[in-house]
C-alpha cells in the first residue's frame, strides 16, 4: 500500500498548481502517490498537468463543483494509509512529509497532524497574527472561533474520514473548518513546530477573498454538530457561547444590510436549539 496520498485540487491554476506539484515530486519521503484533481479549469492547467506523465494521477471534473468535491473525489480514489492535502497556491518543503511520517511512526496513537507554515502576502514574508497562531493536542474549543487547521500543512490517517465523514460539499467556504470540527472534538490534532509548506495569500481567485460571508458557514456548521449530540458538556458550552456571539454578529449585520427576516433568524437561532 502506498504510504501517503498526496490530494491537490486545483481550477484555473496552471502555473501555480505545476509548482505545488513539483514541491510533492521533490520530496525526500518517496513512498507516495500524487492525485491532481482539474475541476473543469478553463485555462491551460490540463495540458499543463500531462506534462507530468505517469508522475501523478489525473482525476478531471467535467463541470466545476467546487473544492470540497474536488478533494473527495482525490479521498475516494486514494490508496495510501495516510492523506496529505496540498492547495494549489501553496507550496511544500522538501522535508514536509518525511517529518510528519516521522512523527507518526513515534506516535502511533495519533491520527492527525498538522506543520506551521511560512506566510507569503502579495510576494512578501508576514508573521501571522496571535489569533491564527495554531495550538496543539485539544483544539476543538479555540477552533470554534476561526479555522486553526490548514489544509497544506495537515495529514491524517484515511481510516479517521471513515468516522467522521468527507468533506461537506454543501459549504462553499469553510469546508475545512467544518471537517477540522468534526475531528478535533474528539482526537488532539497535534502540531508539528517546524514550518514545512509556504502558504500564500492576497490573490483574488482565493475562496476567502470571493465569498462573502463565511461566518454563515461556520454557523451552519456548528448548528450541525450540535445536533448530533456527540459534544461533552464543555465543549456545548463553548459551542454555543461562540454561536451565540456569531450569530449576533451574523445578524445584525443582516439587518443593517437590509435582511431583516433573515437577521431575526440568526438573533434568534441559539434559542430555537435549547
Amino acid at each position: 500500500m502506498t504510504t501517503v496520498s498526496v490530494i491537490i485540487p486545483t481550477y484555473n491554476r496552471a502555473d501555480k498548481v505545476c509548482r505545488a506539484i513539483t514541491s510533492v515530486i521533490d520530496q525526500i519521503y518517496r513512498d507516495i502517490e500524487i492525485i491532481v484533481i482539474d475541476d473543469a479549469s478553463t485555462d491551460n492547467t490540463i495540458e499543463r498537468l500531462h506534462e507530468f506523465g505517469s508522475g501523478i494521477k489525473i482525476i478531471r471534473h467535467q463541470k466545476n463543483v467546487g473544492v470540497s468535491a474536488a478533494r473527495n473525489s482525490g479521498i475516494r480514489s486514494a490508496t495510501g494509509e495516510y492523506i496529505a492535502l496540498l492547495d494549489s497556491d501553496d507550496y511544500w518543503l522538501p522535508e514536509k512529509l518525511e517529518v510528519q511520517i516521522a512523527f507518526f511512526m513515534a506516535h502511533p496513537d495519533a491520527v492527525i497532524c498538522q506543520a506551521r507554515e511560512l506566510w507569503i502576502r502579495h510576494g512578501k514574508r508576514v508573521n501571522p497574527g496571535k489569533k491564527h497562531l495554531k495550538p496543539s493536542g485539544d483544539i476543538f474549543i479555540p477552533s470554534l472561533k476561526l479555522c486553526l487547521v490548514s489544509p497544506s500543512a495537515v495529514m491524517f490517517k484515511k481510516s479517521l474520514l471513515d468516522e467522521v465523514g468527507i468533506f461537506d460539499e454543501g459549504f462553499p467556504v469553510c469546508e475545512d473548518y467544518d471537517l477540522w470540527l468534526r475531528i478535533s472534538y474528539k482526537y488532539p490534532v497535534y502540531l508539528i513546530e517546524q514550518d514545512l509548506l509556504v502558504k500564500e495569500g492576497g490573490a483574488p481567485d482565493q475562496l476567502s477573498a470571493s465569498i462573502k460571508g463565511m461566518d454563515m458557514y461556520r454557523i451552519k456548521s456548528m448548528v450541525k454538530l450540535f445536533k448530533k449530540g456527540v459534544l461533552n458538556e464543555v465543549q456545548t458550552k463553548a459551542l454555543l457561547t461562540e454561536l451565540d456571539y456569531k450569530c449576533e454578529v451574523y445578524g445584525n449585520g443582516c439587518i443593517k444590510r437590509g435582511k431583516k427576516e433573515e437577521g431575526e433568524y440568526y438573533l434568534g437561532l441559539v434559542k430555537t436549539l435549547l
